[in-house]
């Protein structure tokens, strides 16, 4: 049986004593070290390489997204969970975005914990659910406004860019000048903002338009 090595990184001794104790009563998983900061978290990681780093979050001296940083920028293979009590958005972000692979609240039971040590050894990203709602309004967030434009909306707002009028762009485009109006009143919608001259601005902001 392959022993999964651990290393605990959390600054309240009574949560590495009891996630220690519970652990060590699995027969697959071994404790190899425990560190009370970030910073010798950091460092007892990349000298020991253990399979599975088990980091807190919120930390003296170096929290656990600054220590997940400096992991994975010397050792990229890094597996890192994140056991923390925290769902704040600029808490839950950078310790992603710094490379960790998996993400529990401490919450979690012991017996979920260990399932994600194993899960997350065998390369699967665990996130609890609350966790992976938030990323993915995250990432909705982050999607260019612009993508939503319909085919012809990208048309009509790069006619506006140019400095075209409605008629103009009915004429161009062969439409009714009624559509044009209707299309524009979608684009500014979509990208929103009030008017033309913002809808403009986030074309030239945007590299849409040279």
């Amino acid at each position: 049986m392959k022993q999964i090595k651990v290393l605990l990184v959390d600054d309240h001794e009574m949560v590495r004593m009891g996630v220690s104790a519970y652990l060590s009563t699995q027969a697959d998983i071994e404790v190899i070290g425990e560190a009370p900061n970030g910073k010798i978290g950091a460092e007892m990681a990349l000298k020991l390489r253990p399979d599975i780093i088990l980091m807190d979050l919120m930390m003296d001296v170096m929290d656990g997204a600054e220590a997940t940083s400096e992991i994975i920028k010397e050792w990229p293979e890094a597996k890192i969970i994140v056991v923390t009590s925290f769902l704040d958005d600029e808490k839950l972000y950078p310790v992603i975005e710094a490379g960790a692979t998996s993400y529990l609240l401490k919450t979690s039971s012991a017996g979920r914990i260990a399932e994600a040590i194993r899960a997350t050894c065998d390369g699967q990203s665990i996130l609890e659910p609350k966790v992976a709602e938030k990323m993915m309004t995250h990432l909705r967030k982050e999607t260019p406004l612009h993508e939503d434009l319909t085919e012809r909306e990208l048309e009509v707002l790069l006619l506006m860019a140019q400095g075209k009028q409605n008629q103009e762009i009915a004429d161009e485009l062969f439409i009714a000048l009624k559509t044009v109006k209707t299309h524009v009143s979608n684009i500014l919608s979509k990208l929103q903002v009030s008017d033309r001259t913002q809808a403009v601005i986030y074309t030239f902001k945007h590299g849409l338009i040279e």
